[in-house]
């Protein structure tokens, strides 16, 4: 029998949903690089319920009490006292996600003794350190592809939202105002704008292919260049570094893991080389920007806005300066755990367990640390 510990954000204010807004959701089995959809044996959920909150359970309980196995599911995560902490030296897999994550530093991983198996049901395991989990010799595991579409229709939504100014103009019409000038003193058309991404995987590349309908100019940075082929079907314009794109763009989507070369990229220095009234959006994570920095940048009119969903910590506390700085457009941690998204890293998180306690391989793309060092998609993504 094994303890799995398993920490989610905790359920609506009104309580687990009895009901939903919609029937169904769309099944996809094949996502656009071609990799499959998760293909779990079997599920405990329907597609479209509330899985990532404590209610929902991820839909695992009866399938791994089936199995003998005890299933610890909280959002207490912070602090000596949580039943994070408290059920830690004891579990043998340790269930995560990144909108409420729990964070594996080295002086957790060292607590936890009998762990093997850190697993992200979602995409990004940053709040995982890598390095002690290398370590200690715990494999590291994350759904990948599961939510990308979900982060990138998010950060289009975003883009859109910056520049026509939708969120004040929301509000004015919530406060039943017609203020038509206020609504458009700082509203402008995307069309024609320069717009880039740092980095191009599964999710720079779906915001790139989202944003050519609206005849834009595609700049993109990436460590792996995209081939002649997708670069020309796409009209993309590739930089050897972040500095030359960010001159020449007028929004920047920021689409790239958190590592030693990402952390903090965008400081002081590299802002002040973007283009007076650009936008950042960045669903990336949320260190990759320097958090002052970014203040100081909208509050100057040097960026016309910021907008994202990652926070650090993550809750953010109450008095973030993101939450309250001008022309902000931030949501809590939630682009990748729409219910549709819910649905496949769910299925992807059964599919990881069922490989795991059968004893089967998990999928490489899957993997992120395996046999003392990065491993799968780990390994082309992180650095350690």
């Amino acid at each position: 029998m094994a303890k799995i510990l398993c920490v989610l954000y905790p359920d609506p204010v009104n309580g687990y949903p009895k009901t939903y807004a919609r029937d169904e959701i769309p099944n996809i089995t094949v996502y656009d690089n071609g990799q499959t959809a998760p293909t779990p044996k079997a599920i405990d959920f329907k597609p479209g319920e509330l899985l990532g909150s404590v209610s929902g359970e991820l839909g695992l309980r009866k399938y791994l009490e089936g199995l003998g196995h005890e299933f610890i599911v909280t959002s207490d995560k912070e602090g000596p006292d949580s039943e994070f902490e408290k059920h830690l030296p004891d579990a043998e897999i340790i269930i995560s996600q990144p909108f409420w994550p729990a964070y594996l530093g080295p002086e957790r991983l060292a607590k936890a003794k009998k762990l093997k198996l850190a697993l992200t049901a979602g995409i990004g395991s940053d709040h995982v350190d890598l390095e002690s989990a290398i370590k200690h010799g715990v494999t590291v595991a994350e759904v990948t592809g599961s939510n990308s579409i979900s982060v990138s229709e998010h950060a289009v939504m975003m883009i859109l939202s910056l520049v026509r100014n939708y969120i004040p103009a929301h509000e004015w019409a919530e406060k039943g105002g017609w203020n038509i000038a206020d609504c458009v003193e700082r509203s402008y058309d995307v069309e024609g704008m320069h717009v880039g991404t740092v980095a191009a995987g599964r999710i720079g590349l779906a915001i790139l292919k989202r944003m050519k309908p609206f005849d834009v100019h595609l700049h993109y940075y990436a460590r792996h260049r995209l081939s002649k082929e997708e670069e020309e079907e796409l009209g993309l314009t590739f930089h050897e570094n972040v500095e030359d794109m960010v001159k020449v763009c007028d929004v920047v989507t920021i689409n790239a893991p958190l590592h030693p070369e990402t952390h903090h990229m965008f400081d002081e220095a590299m802002i002040k080389k973007m283009k007076r009234g650009a936008y950042i959006v960045n669903t990336a994570r949320a260190e990759i920007c320097d958090r002052d920095a970014i203040v100081r940048a909208v509050e100057s009119g040097h960026l016309a806005g910021y907008a994202g969903d990652v926070w650090n910590p993550q809750p953010a506390p109450a008095d973030h300066p993101w939450r309250t700085m001008p022309w902000n457009g931030m949501t809590p941690h939630m682009s990748g755990t729409s219910l549709s998204g819910q649905a496949r890293y769910t299925a992807g998180t059964r599919e990881i367990l069922e490989c795991w306690f059968e004893g089967r391989p998990i999928r490489e793309d899957y993997v992120i640390v395996d046999g003392g060092k990065l491993a799968g998609t780990g390994a082309l993504s992180y650095t350690v």
